[in-house]
């Protein structure tokens, strides 16, 4: 049996500790991971906007309560509040390119 002391990369490691892409804990894994991140942009995004969770909660319309959940991943978000956050809230206008 492998040991975790054998992975050579991030990938085999998150695969030794989670399971392969696909299973149910390596998903769930990564759907708190991805949380995190987000949660983790909107909060430097806001600090560096000299705003605290109040003044984002204010001007997007939701509770301060509601990102703090998110900037703690501890909540999933909607796409359109995510655009809403980061450019009503923070001024912070996202694009997109098409292929």
């Amino acid at each position: 049996m492998k040991q975790i002391s054998e992975a050579k990369t991030f990938d085999e490691l998150l695969d030794f500790k989670y399971g392969k892409l696909g299973t149910k804990k390596r998903d769930e894994f990564e759907v708190k991971a991805k949380a995190f991140v987000i949660g983790e942009m909107i909060k430097e995004a806001r600090k560096d906007a000299h705003m605290t969770q109040e003044d984002l909660a204010e001007k997007t319309g939701t509770k301060k309560s509601y990102i703090s959940r998110i900037e703690n991943g501890k909540i999933d978000i909607q796409i359109s509040t995510l655009f809403k956050i980061f450019e009503e809230g923070l001024g912070i206008r996202l694009g997109f390119t098409m292929l």
